[in-house]
C-alpha cells in the first residue's frame, strides 16, 4: 500500500504540474486542504524527531554505561545530557545543509548500521531468548487492539512526506525512474522491518517494549554495539526530518524561500522546540502509535488517494481508481479506530528500567542455558 501510494503522489503531482506535496493539495482541495496538509506534514517529522531524541537518549546512555570507569552517577549516564550533546555536535550542524541531496552519504552510512543492527538482533535471538520466558498466549496472531500495530507500521514506512524532495533529488526525475527507486528501498524496508520484527518478537514475546534495546540487559556486549549503531543511525535520520518541517514552515509562511539568516533561526527553533519535548517526555511506544495513526495514516493512505481521485480522468472503474478507493477507505478506518484504541489502551512504558530476566537471581539460570 505504501509503494502504491507513493508513486501515485507522483503521479498526482505530475497531472497536477507540482512539484511539492503541498502544492499538489492546494490546487486539488484548495486552502483548507493546504493548510490540513501543512499541519500533519509538520506534525509526523516534528513528532519523529522527538522520538529519535528520546531513542539516542535511552541507547547511548547504556553504552557510556559500559565505559570502565563511568559511574552510574556519570554525567555520561544522564539521558538529558546525552540529547543536548548530540543535538548541539551532530544533529543541529547536520541540519543546517540546505540541499538534502548532500545527505545521501549520510544515509548510506545509516542504512549500512541498520543492517548490522538488523544482524545482532537476529544473533541474539538464537543466544539470548532461551533465556527469556515467554509471555502468555504468545503466540496469538493478532489481539483486538491490533490496528495501533497498523499505526507504529505506517510510522515506519511511511515517505511521502519527502517524496517530492527525493524525487527532484534524482539525476533523471521522471515517473519510470521514481518507480523502480520506490520499489527497491520500500521492498528492502520491507524485508528488514519483518526480519527485524520476527527475530525481535521470537526473543521477547509479550515483553517486547517500543524500543527493543530496552529488552536487552545492560551487561550484554554485542546489545550495547548494536545500541551504539542505533544511536548513529538515528542521529543521521534525524536531518532528513528537520528538512521537511523546515519546508513545510519555509512553503507557509516565507512563499517558499528561506535567507541565509532565516534558514539558520528556523532550524535552531525547530530542533529546539523537538529537543525541549524529548527532554520532558520518555516513553516511545505511544509516540510512536499517535504519530501513525494521527499523522502518518492520512499522509501515507488518505491525502494521497484522495488527491489522484480527484485528478484522475480515467474511468471510475480504472485500476488506479479503484485501488486508491480501497487505500483510501483502510486509511480512515486505521485512522478512526486506532485512535480511540491507543487512547483506551496505552502501551505501558518501562523506560530506563532492567527487566527481570536480567536481575542476579537469573544468573544461574542464564549461565546454564548457554555457554559463558
Amino acid at each position: 500500500l505504501t509503494d502504491y501510494s507513493i508513486i501515485l503522489l507522483i503521479k498526482g503531482g505530475n497531472l497536477s504540474s507540482t512539484n511539492t506535496y503541498q502544492e499538489l493539495v492546494r490546487k486539488t482541495y484548495g486552502l483548507v486542504g493546504y493548510l490540513i496538509l501543512s499541519a500533519l506534514q509538520f506534525l509526523y517529522p516534528f513528532i519523529a524527531m522527538i522520538s529519535y531524541n528520546i531513542i539516542t537518549g535511552d541507547t547511548l546512555t547504556k553504552v557510556f554505561q559500559r565505559i570502565p570507569g563511568v559511574a552510574p552517577d556519570n554525567v555520561l549516564t544522564d539521558r538529558h545530557f546525552i540529547i543536548l550533546l548530540t543535538t548541539i555536535i551532530f544533529t543541529l550542524p547536520i541540519s543546517l545543509y540546505r540541499d538534502i541531496a548532500k545527505l545521501g552519504k549520510v544515509s548510506l552510512i545509516s542504512l549500512i548500521l541498520t543492517v548490522v543492527i538488523l544482524v545482532i538482533v537476529m544473533v541474539r535471538t538464537v543466544t539470548f531468548s532461551p533465556q527469556v520466558p515467554k509471555s502468555e498466549n504468545a503466540w496469538i496472531f493478532a489481539k483486538s487492539n491490533a490496528v495501533q500495530a497498523v499505526g507504529v507500521m505506517s510510522f515506519a514506512f511511511i515517505c511521502n512526506h519527502n517524496s517530492f524532495l527525493i524525487y527532484g533529488s534524482l539525476e533523471e526525475p521522471t515517473l519510470k525512474n521514481w518507480s523502480r527507486v520506490t520499489h527497491v528501498s520500500v521492498s528492502l524496508a520491507l524485508v528488514i522491518s519483518v526480519v527485524f520484527a520476527a527475530c525481535g518478537y521470537m526473543t521477547f514475546t509479550g515483553y517486547t517494549e517500543g524500543d527493543i534495546f530496552e529488552n536487552y540487559c545492560r551487561d550484554d556486549n554485542l546489545a550495547t554495539f548494536g545500541r551504539f549503531c542505533y544511536g548513529v543511525t538515528v542521529i543521521l535520520t534525524f536531518p532528513l526530518e528537520c528538512f521537511v518541517t523546515r519546508e513545510v514552515i519555509a512553503n507557509v509562511f516565507f512563499h517558499g524561500n528561506l535567507s541565509t539568516v532565516f534558514h539558520i533561526v528556523v532550524t535552531v527553533v525547530i530542533i529546539a522546540m523537538a529537543t525541549g519535548v524529548s527532554l520532558v517526555y520518555d516513553c516511545l511506544g505511544i509516540v510512536l502509535e499517535l504519530n501513525g495513526v494521527l499523522s502518518a495514516t492520512p499522509l501515507v493512505f488518505i491525502i494521497p488517494t484522495a488527491c489522484y481521485l480527484r485528478l484522475s480522468k480515467e474511468r471510475w472503474n480504472h485500476s488506479d481508481n479503484l485501488i486508491s478507493c480501497l487505500i483510501l477507505a483502510v486509511g480512515v478506518l486505521v485512522m478512526t479506530v486506532g485512535f480511540v484504541l491507543t487512547i483506551l489502551h496505552p502501551q505501558e512504558c518501562s523506560h530506563g528500567k532492567e527487566m527481570f530476566y536480567c536481575f542476579p537471581s537469573n544468573v544461574s539460570f542464564r549461565n546454564s542455558t548457554l555457554p559463558p
